[in-house]
């Protein structure tokens, strides 16, 4: 459903392991909002819910709330070395619309709730 690159995980690993909880897992979703109606959501958790779907890649935990898996599903996660510096970087083939930040979007069948992006 999701792939998360092998520079992604390495990233993401190098930070859990600052946390200074071993239960850290990524937890990555969406929610209504951003310009274009729907905003990514990636961070560290250590709770669950009945609603949650678990998926593993390369070793790491990674969860997903099921209202999110529709707009997430082939979702890539990639870091990308740029200059002196790095970031995520989304691929997400259901997103028929983006903004110009980067960090939401639409689908073809959902809209979300647009609102003015944070500059």
């Amino acid at each position: 459903m999701i792939t998360i690159s092998e520079l992604a995980i390495e990233k993401i690993k190098e930070m859990l392991a600052q946390e200074e909880n071993p239960n850290m897992f990524l937890r990555v979703g969406v929610r209504p909002g951003g310009c274009s109606g729907f905003s990514y959501g990636m961070g560290f958790d250590d709770e669950e819910t009945g609603d949650d779907v678990h998926l593993e890649s390369h070793g790491m935990k990674v969860v997903v709330d099921k209202e999110s898996i529709p707009h997430l599903t082939g979702l890539e996660i990639d870091y990308k070395e740029s200059g002196m510096s790095g970031g995520f970087t989304i691929e997400n083939p259901n997103a028929v619309a983006t903004c110009g930040c980067g960090s939401s979007f639409r689908t073809a069948v959902a809209e979300g709730k647009a609102e003015k992006c944070d500059d």
